[in-house]
């Protein structure tokens, strides 16, 4: 009886004849170049399957990629922000010196210090309302952080810490009502104490006799009276000088020149003044209502 299946050639066999064939058209391709115009076509037909199967893996690399450069971007805006807040700090001071050059004050004699410690922090919360403005800062006891601190932004005086935690500390404004602070006019040490309002725009300077050389557009530094705040830090410009005849005082109010509501960064200040403990609130007795004279 005839087979249904013949068994053929035996697998080593056809294996080698495979083999030869292979080796026999590499040395022809590489010799002759006999399927170069054949490997274009089958490149050409190949190619946008390569392509749709990398797609993928280029498309996760890419988004990766602008992720991380994005990281990195955003970490590194966040040191520039810090690195020009403490740059528009000392920039601060120098309308201060150049009043006090002009005056001919003998700076290299003077023993009096115009670099403080300071830290940078950042703002977490912020609560206004008719009563009260405050700040919640990232900062606390742990960090040496101490009740009545000065804080600033890079435009000027932005409050003092009025309570103090482990982490966190509350600021109070300078535009809250309950707050005062010494200061004195920049063009002519005319000194002066300015309150809060209790509005984000104004503050007022009371007790100003009418005569007092005070004009609309003076800026006002702290005077560093009180030892509490470090003298020279622009505070608020004088928005309104007004005075009726026969009022024993004229009104004064003044703008605050800090972004008080804006501000993501501030910085703490380091007073080694051994008056920098001393509570110039409103209810407090070194807040002395003196007339400018």
């Amino acid at each position: 009886m005839k087979p249904i299946f013949t068994r053929g050639p035996s697998f080593t066999l056809r294996l080698s004849i495979v083999v030869a064939c292979c080796v026999a058209l590499l040395i022809a391709d590489s010799q002759f170049k006999l399927f170069a115009s054949a490997r274009v076509y089958l490149n050409s037909i190949v190619s946008p399957i390569q392509y749709v199967a990398d797609a993928p893996q280029k498309m996760f690399s890419s988004l990766s990629e602008n992720l991380m450069t994005r990281q990195a971007l955003l970490e590194r805006n966040q040191q520039l922000e810090k690195e020009n807040l403490h740059l528009k700090a000392d920039r601060l001071l120098l309308g201060q010196l150049q009043s006090e050059n002009k005056q001919l004050r003998e700076l290299l004699n003077s023993k009096r210090q115009f670099k403080y410690k300071r830290m940078i922090t950042e703002v977490m919360s912020l609560r206004s309302d008719p009563f009260t403005h405050q700040l919640l800062i990232d900062k606390g006891a742990s960090d040496g952080v101490y009740l009545g601190q000065p804080v600033i932004n890079e435009q000027g005086v932005v409050g003092q810490v009025s309570q103090v935690g482990s982490t966190t500390s509350r600021v109070i404004l300078i535009v809250d009502a309950s707050h005062g602070i010494p200061v004195r006019v920049q063009r002519n040490d005319a000194v002066a104490i300015v309150h809060g309002s209790g509005a984000w725009d104004k503050l007022n300077v009371p007790f100003v006799q009418s005569n007092a050389d005070i004009r609309e557009g003076d800026l006002l530094v702290t005077s560093g009276l009180g030892g509490r705040f470090p003298a020279g830090y622009p505070v608020a410009k004088i928005s309104r000088f007004e005075y009726q005849e026969g009022e024993l005082y004229a009104t004064v109010t003044a703008t605050p020149v800090a972004d008080l509501d804006r501000s993501r960064y501030l910085l703490l200040l380091w007073n080694d003044d051994p008056l920098a403990g001393a509570d110039l609130t409103l209810d407090s007795p070194e807040v002395l209502d003196a007339p400018v004279q």
